[in-house]
């Protein structure tokens, strides 16, 4: 299913973003969906005061529970415990 048919200008989804700096490092963050201000005809994502158009570069999910499960099912279940001791 292509998600980019079934949303609108407006509408809050989901992205799993990588750091650029550190690879292994990725997170869940919400990104709000715009009028592509290069392109008006195309929607794309605003995240961090950016606009990215949308690609199969993005993996773009309707609900965050449905972005934290792609999530774990790539990278696995944060280890908290690890993270801070």
């Amino acid at each position: 299913m292509d998600i980019t048919t079934d949303i609108k200008a407006g509408d809050v989804v989901y992205i799993i973003v990588r750091n650029p700096h550190a690879q292994d490092v990725a997170n869940v963050q919400q990104a709000a969906v715009v009028q592509n201000p290069e392109n008006p005809n195309e929607l794309a994502l605003f995240v961090h005061e950016t606009y990215y158009p949308f690609s199969e570069e993005y993996a773009v999910f309707k609900s965050e529970n449905e972005a934290e499960q792609a999530y774990e099912d790539a990278f696995g279940s944060p280890m908290i415990e690890d993270f801070y001791g």
